[in-house]
């Protein structure tokens, strides 16, 4: 990996858990890590799937936060662009030279609508629209700064968030969109984000069958008004391989597939077995600090350290230990062999990536045992 490009250079001292050179023995905990054979292979895989099935990819970088990852995404990675969802998020993706993003989400405030129009004269941007009244405000904007701002119509096929139904509501949208100035009518958002993490094949599949036939539906009724979609784009790491076959999607917006985690690998596949073509990448690197009961360990990895909303971390490599619970900062490991030492480090497998990643301000690139890179978390905190 080439990592001559990175956007700062770290400097030790200032939460910087790492310097390259350094060995990963010697990174200090917790950190969060990245293996970069397995990231790289990660990338090459949804790389081929996507030249593969003649579509495209448009990277969620929500997933990473880091224009260093966006950036490795699209030269290597097969990526057209990136999705963020939040304009501070955007923002900090555009500072960091990626000049094709997509807010994969509503924006209706009018101040972080003006900051959205601001951005579209700095990059291509795209924005998702469901509200008739949120087309005008977007116009008013667009046309004060003399820009274009692209339009998804989002529809709700089935994750009952945001998004219109399917059919008319979709057609009215887009035709508004159209009649607007300073907008552009560019296609449709229709990610099943209920259907990524349903264990079950079968069950996932039929979810993702419902929503391919809405928006094939749609797009028949969008064409028979002369109305064309450059996007058709949705799908996650759970279920990229039905949308990007089907004929009907055209962009996919995978983002765990690089880092994964504890909550994607129980997803099943065809076979019923609980194992993703995509490998662990991103580790929670935590240190023993106390095993001062025989059978128990403490770890510097607690709740301030990991996001659990899907579950506690799984330690990487080890069947003789587990990680059982936490606290603010420290984790709780069962060890009833008394297998573990003081200062002992261990990898997590986080049980939700995209949550975790934001609490940090660093990666920490790995490869053959040593210290390759340190990128910073370009968006961590972003939200606004």
């Amino acid at each position: 990996m080439n990592t001559t490009n990175q956007l700062a250079e770290p400097v030790l001292g200032l939460n910087v858990p790492a310097a390259p050179g350094m060995t990963l023995a010697d990174v200090s905990t917790p950190a969060l890590i990245i293996d970069l054979d397995a990231f790289e292979r990660n990338v090459e895989r949804l790389r081929i799937f996507v030249k593969k099935n003649g579509v495209r990819l448009r990277a969620h970088a929500k997933t990473h936060k880091s224009a260093d990852i966006a950036h490795y995404q699209m030269k290597h990675g097969g990526a057209c662009g990136i999705c963020c969802q939040k304009v501070s998020e955007a923002e900090a993706m555009v500072a960091g030279g990626v000049q094709d993003v997509l807010v994969s989400n509503q924006v209706v405030d009018t101040k972080k609508i003006d900051r959205l129009a601001r951005l579209a004269g700095q990059a291509r941007l795209l924005v998702c629209v469901d509200d008739l009244g949120n087309v005008d405000d977007l116009s008013t904007a667009a046309a004060s700064h003399n820009v274009t701002i692209e339009c998804l119509v989002e529809i709700d096929c089935g994750a009952g968030r945001c998004g219109v139904q399917w059919g008319e509501p979709v057609v009215g949208l887009a035709k508004k969109i159209a009649a607007s100035a300073g907008l552009q009518f560019s296609g449709l958002q229709a990610y099943q984000g209920a259907a990524q993490h349903v264990r079950d094949y079968d069950e996932r599949k039929a979810k993702i069958e419902t929503a391919i036939r809405q928006v094939a539906d749609t797009l028949a009724m969008l064409a028979a008004q002369e109305l064309q979609c450059d996007i058709v784009g949705g799908a996650g790491t759970g279920t990229y391989y039905f949308e990007g076959a089907s004929g009907v999607y055209n962009e996919l917006q995978c983002g765990s597939y690089i880092f994964m985690d504890a909550a994607y690998q129980r997803v099943l596949d065809e076979s019923g077995n609980c194992v993703s073509e995509f490998e662990n990448s991103l580790f929670i690197y935590t240190s023993v600090m106390s095993h001062a009961t025989a059978a128990m360990a403490i770890c510097d990895a607690g709740l301030k350290a990991q996001s659990v909303d899907s579950g506690l971390p799984v330690i990487f490599g080890r069947d003789d230990v587990e990680y059982v619970k936490c606290s603010d900062e420290h984790g709780v490991i069962d060890d009833p062999q008394s297998a573990l030492r003081l200062n002992e480090k261990l990898k997590l497998v986080p049980g939700h990536c995209d949550p975790t990643c934001n609490l940090y301000d660093w990666y920490v690139g790995v490869r053959d045992g040593n210290v390759e890179c340190v990128w910073p978390v370009t968006a961590r905190g972003m939200v606004l």
